[in-house]
């Protein structure tokens, strides 16, 4: 199943609360404006077109990334998720000290 980042950076506090809700929605919390998004093309068009229905597009950035199929997926620093918790769209926590 493919695999999509999206960010933003919303100007106002308000609309800011309400596109973090709406992409929620669809979407896995990596950072605060970053998500990872895993379904199909029609997945990714139906959280878009409901962000982009609650920003500004004069003030407010938008972006949505594919992630290859096949490429290098890793992390560097702490965990997305509790140890002993591997979710196989997330690289996986390599051995810690």
């Amino acid at each position: 199943m493919p695999h999509w980042i999206i960010g933003y950076d919303i100007t106002d506090p308000r609309r800011l609360q309400r596109v973090y809700r709406a992409v929620l929605r669809h979407a896995f919390p990596l950072e605060l404006s970053v998500f990872l998004l895993t379904g199909h093309e029609s997945d990714k068009r139906s959280c878009m077109e409901e962000i982009s229905s609650l920003i500004d597009p004069n003030t407010d950035d938008l972006r949505c990334y594919p992630l290859p199929a096949r490429g290098l997926q890793e992390r560097i620093g702490k965990a997305t998720l509790p140890v002993g918790i591997h979710w196989s769209g997330l690289p996986v926590e390599k051995n810690s000290k």
